[in-house]
């Protein structure tokens, strides 16, 4: 895995540990995790991503809709280029 992804990684990790309560209040609100925290939850994924970008520039963090399937995303988009 590229150096760059080991964050990311966490953070999904960090989600997956917390699914389980958040899909009892919180099923299709938005999350975003970054430092292997829940940083806050968001009723919409817009609202998330602004807030995302305004405290973490472009990342890495995660921003997964509670109760949804996980998304696959192309390396390109994964990884980004230096």
């Amino acid at each position: 895995m590229a150096k760059d992804a080991a964050p990311l990684k966490d953070d999904i990790e960090a989600y997956e540990a917390k699914k389980t309560e958040l899909e009892k209040d919180h099923l299709g609100e938005w999350t975003v995790f970054h430092g292997k925290i829940l940083i806050d939850i968001y009723p919409d994924f817009e609202t998330a991503a602004k807030d995302a970008v305004a405290k973490y520039g472009r990342g890495p963090f995660l921003i997964r809709q509670v109760g949804a399937p996980p998304v696959v995303l192309p390396a390109s988009v994964m990884y980004r280029v230096t």
